[in-house]
């Protein structure tokens, strides 16, 4: 039974060890691994240590540097540092001072020879058997079952994140959505600080200008205003984190229950809208690329050149002037219980989506279908339909997707004009009304969620390439 434990856990420890020395290649990752597994890196670096002294890595080191430098290899990378600074200088024109110049070279000839006798003294050791890396440390410790054990009790945030790197797809998505952490954090930053900076008075505007000095102070106190900006900002990323950004200053409401009853009307708008826009740009694209210079093609890319230069307020404007007013087939403005409403909106959001998609997918499609491994297929007796599909309209998802992404964004953040028209209550144009005081929980909870969406957006975009292209999956195995 103790052999088996044993072989078990000797064979554990091989990838574990692997996993272990490729992460420890990567700065940032090499920091993440110590501080998720700080008591198995303090063990480590403990042992690390007594190997290193029992083994006398001092003084084979000492050893090691000083036939290094009776052999002259200290003077020669002096003189090739001395050389190489002297004629930096005299490039650019200066003429220092030459203790500044010895000053370097000894900087920097004393890093290149510490690295040559690391170099020497890791040869001889490997010559002996005996090898005293931080990496083969922590191998031979977890090569112990008891040691193994120990380390998954006080190292499993540690072990997590090795499970994590080991496979590339799960690592794909934990470093996009890192990264959109980061963006949503900045985007944060970047709201509050603008709002804070601004020259509006939220106490004075909502009070009046009858408001006291008095009842200015006792608004801001109320509201935590008086307080210093880090103060602020902190309580601001705090309550985005607990999803509780407290009351807004006007309508005394909370502001999470507020977003939560309109962002899902925009939300729900923008997706419609998009999911619409896709399915008729999608045939259009590819017919018109199939097809160049035909009849078919002008037409689809003049209707598509009118659909990007309409602005959407006055397309929804004239949508209402002649479908609810004269002709009386459709609500001028929006109701959640009348599903007749969404119509206009809809189709006034998915326009310029529309005609953008329509044209990327024309131009992406004719691209692709005159590359070489196109041609190599339809030599081959593949169909046309075949070729097309399986070979070309693959290939030329890849800028069409990201185009697709980046509008879906565009549209949910830039909803605020369609909303006022069709008087729709949702984030925009919540967001939009709360400017003016400024209400900076409001704002701050409008845009912050409203990039949260984007964020995730952005990572299932990031996700959907690896789905579809084949080239981006084998990369994800190699880095």
């Amino acid at each position: 039974m103790v052999e088996y434990v044993t072989a078990a856990s000797s064979g554990i420890s091989q990838p574990l060890s692997a996993v272990f020395r490729k992460m420890m290649r990567h700065r940032i990752y090499r920091y993440l691994l110590f501080l998720s597994g700080a008591p198995i890196t303090l063990i480590v670096f403990v042992c690390y240590l007594a190997r290193r002294t029992k083994l006398g890595y001092r003084t084979i080191a000492a050893e090691a540097a000083k036939e290094l430098r009776q052999a002259g290899v200290y003077d020669a990378l002096a003189a090739e540092v001395r050389d190489q600074q002297l004629r930096k200088h005299r490039f650019f024109g200066r003429q220092p001072a030459a203790a500044l110049v010895e000053k370097d070279v000894r900087r920097i000839a004393g890093q290149q020879f510490d690295a040559r006798v690391k170099e020497r003294v890791e040869q001889r050791l490997a010559g002996s058997g005996g090898r005293i890396s931080f990496e083969d440390t922590y191998r031979q410790l977890i090569e112990s079952p008891l040691a193994f054990a120990l380390s998954i009790v006080l190292g499993l945030p540690m072990y997590a994140l090795m499970a994590i790197y080991a496979n590339p797809y799960s690592k794909y998505i934990a470093e996009r959505l890192v990264m959109a952490i980061f963006v949503i954090f900045g985007v944060a930053f970047l709201v509050f600080t603008l709002l804070y900076v601004s020259p509006m008075n939220p106490a004075a505007n909502l009070l009046g200008e009858t408001a006291t000095a008095e009842q200015i102070a006792a608004f801001n106190r109320l509201y935590g205003l008086d307080q210093p900006y880090l103060v602020q900002l902190w309580d601001t990323l705090k309550g985005i984190l607990t999803f509780d950004l407290g009351k807004s200053f006007a309508g005394n409401e909370q502001v999470t229950a507020a977003i939560a009853g309109k962002f899902p009307v925009t939300l729900t708008l923008t997706f419609v809208s998009t999911l619409i826009a896709v399915l008729i740009a999608l045939p259009i694209g590819i017919v018109s690329a199939t097809r160049p210079n035909s009849f078919f093609d002008y037409t689809f890319m003049f209707v598509a050149l009118l659909g990007l230069s309409i602005p959407n307020f006055w397309q929804g404007l004239i949508f209402i002037l002649n479908f609810s007013i004269k002709q009386s087939w459709l609500p001028a403005t929006y109701n959640p219980d009348n599903w007749l409403s969404a119509i206009m909106p809809i189709v006034v959001l998915g326009t310029g989506l529309t005609a953008a998609v329509a044209r990327m997918t024309r131009s992406s499609t004719l691209e692709v279908i005159h590359e070489d491994y196109i041609t190599t297929a339809k030599a081959k007796g593949l169909s046309r339909r075949t070729v097309l599909w399986r070979h070309g309209v693959g290939n030329a998802l890849i800028p069409i997707i990201t185009v697709i992404g980046l509008q879906f964004g565009g549209m949910l953040g830039g909803a605020a004009v369609t909303e006022k028209v069709f008087n729709i209550s949702g984030i925009g144009s919540y967001i939009v009304d709360k400017q003016f005081i400024p209400d900076i929980p409001s704002i701050m909870g409008g845009v912050v969620y409203t990039a949260i969406t984007i964020s995730i957006v952005n990572v299932l975009v990031d996700l959907f390439y690896a789905f579809i292209d084949p080239r981006i999956r084998s990369k994800m195995k190699q880095y």
